[in-house]
């Protein structure tokens, strides 16, 4: 009776997750540059590098912060007072690791003034310049260096010799909590969409998916989640079974939520390869621009 017993209790914390939904996206999200992923052999030298910052991507558009799905988002006056005219790409970021303390807030829509005094937009990219990034990088640091703003900030970019170095950044990065690396090509143009010339290299492989049910755990997990069963976008369906805390698996991600999961690689499949729950996506991006 015991394993009937255990499905039952984990059937009653349903309906509370099915009650619950990510935030919505805009009927017209802003277009933006969107990476692929680094692969070994590339000429590193034309790149520019900066750390991936795991924050909330947002757009001021001269006048206005929004998220990526296009939704305004509620910063307090002074957070963006004195800010440039000049459409900016950035993250809005708390500090390594805090990338579900920034996404509360920016949930939260209230515009708490106390809450915000730690947060920094640290902006990576110039949508409206029509130069080249090499020339974009140039006009970040005469626009954002030496404002004395507090709340405004540019992601740092450098150059590395070869490959040999651009792993040793990597290395230091996730030593110290960061996620890992971004390059961008010294002559790419701002273009709407997935660019191989904007490349994101970490550790391992992350994707998103939307949760679409679960399977009761077994043994020390009894009673709570075993894994979620999610679907990519392209229709794939498998299981996330690892990557959990306590306190995720008594209250996993609702039904229709979206997920990012870490994973190594793709089976012969096309399954993702020791697939783990990463977070959940609260702030649904909107699907890839084209």
């Amino acid at each position: 009776m015991r394993p009937r017993a255990n499905r039952l209790l984990f059937c009653c914390l349903l309906p509370g997750l099915l009650a619950s939904s990510p935030l919505a996206v805009a009927a017209n999200p802003p277009p933006v540059m969107l990476a692929t992923v680094y692969h070994a052999g590339l000429d590193v030298t034309g790149y520019y590098v900066s750390e991936k910052l795991d924050g909330v991507r947002g757009r001021w558009d001269g006048q206005r912060l929004h998220t990526r799905g296009g939704l305004p988002i509620e910063a307090p006056a002074w957070f963006t007072a004195r800010w440039p005219r000049q459409p900016m790409d950035g993250e809005l970021w708390l500090g390594r690791g805090r990338f579900d303390d920034t996404s509360a807030l920016v949930r939260a829509g209230d515009g708490d003034d106390s809450a915000w005094h730690d947060v920094r937009f640290m902006v990576f990219d110039l949508p409206a310049d029509a130069g080249p990034f090499s020339a974009r990088v140039r006009r970040m640091r005469a626009l954002l260096d030496d404002t004395g703003i507090a709340s405004l900030h540019r992601v740092r970019q450098f150059r590395v010799d070869d490959a040999a170095e651009l792993d040793a950044w990597l290395q230091r990065i996730v030593a110290a909590g960061g996620e890992g690396l971004v390059l961008q090509h010294r002559d790419a143009h701002y273009r709407v969409g997935r660019s191989e010339d904007l490349l994101k290299y970490k550790p391992y492989d992350d994707a998103e998916a939307r949760v679409i049910g679960y399977t009761a755990g077994q043994g020390q997990y009894a009673g709570v989640l075993g894994a979620l069963i999610v679907e990519r976008p392209d229709g794939l369906r498998f299981r996330i079974g690892g990557g959990f805390s306590n306190a995720q698996r008594a209250r996993p991600p609702a039904i229709g939520s979206q997920v990012t999961y870490r994973y190594n690689g793709l089976t012969d499949s096309g399954t993702p390869r020791f697939a783990r729950f990463l977070r959940e996506r609260a702030l649904v991006p909107p699907p890839d621009p084209r």
